[in-house]
């Protein structure tokens, strides 16, 4: 499987991760898909997510990541997924707010994304179950702790 990235710096943040992070957390969501794939990343501020969870989910304020699935329409064939946008700040105040390394964070918000992107969701109970389950699996293959952890990390 070979993965195309295109990332997107729309806001001024220090500390971000790489693109080789990013690139990373994304290929290990996508360990069991067939074929090539192309995926946009797109860093936002919090007026431009809020702007866009506002749009497209009715929804005020910015959220941590919106996922934008593309489905080509038959007969063409594309290996684009679509696109994940991402609310630095909000990343960073959560990471802060649940005793998440941002790293930790980051990772699961990205393999959060993309699953939604492959068609995963978690409207009901068993979905929630599924995808959770999977984020568990996908982020201790990277070495990350569980993300749906009520205790706090280390300092």
């Amino acid at each position: 499987m070979s993965l195309e990235l295109e990332l997107q710096l729309e806001v001024e943040a220090t500390g971000l991760p790489t693109r080789e992070q990013f690139r990373t957390w994304a290929e290990a969501a996508l360990v069991e898909r067939n074929g090539d794939a192309e995926l946009v990343i797109r860093l936002v501020d919090a007026a431009e997510s809020a702007s866009l969870n506002q749009r497209f989910r009715a929804k005020s304020g910015p959220t941590n990541v919106l996922s934008f699935p593309f489905r080509a329409p038959p007969p063409v064939a594309s290996d684009l997924l679509g696109d994940l946008v991402i609310c630095a700040p909000v990343v960073v105040r959560e990471a802060a707010e649940q005793g998440k390394p941002e790293a930790a964070h980051w990772a699961h918000l990205v393999v959060h994304g993309v699953l939604h992107l492959l068609g995963h969701d978690h409207l009901n109970p068993a979905e929630a179950e599924a995808m959770e389950g999977l984020e568990r699996e996908i982020l201790a293959g990277l070495g990350l702790p569980d993300p749906y952890t009520e205790e706090p990390a280390a300092p």
